[in-house]
């Protein structure tokens, strides 16, 4: 049997729906959090698409895509 894993240290991925509630209030909030929450997503985006041995242009071109998307929402407020 696998061992009982904490709500805390469950991932958004496995959380049930009803568990959602009690899954965001063990999150961290504060400013601090938020960046260090901010700073694992870069560090895992960085090292899963660019620091690699054989890269392409996938993260480079994922990257230009949202830069994109977000000047094309920016420019134009109707949207």
């Amino acid at each position: 049997l696998p061992a009982a894993v904490l709500l805390k240290d469950t991932k958004l991925m496995d959380v049930k729906l009803g568990q959602l509630g009690s899954w965001l209030a063990t999150r961290d909030f504060t400013p601090g959090g938020i960046l260090g929450a901010v700073r694992r997503g870069y560090d895992r985006y960085y090292n899963k698409y660019i620091n690699v041995r054989k890269g392409g242009l996938g993260g480079i071109s994922m990257v230009l895509a949202g830069y994109i998307v977000l000047s094309y929402v920016w420019s134009y407020s109707h949207v």
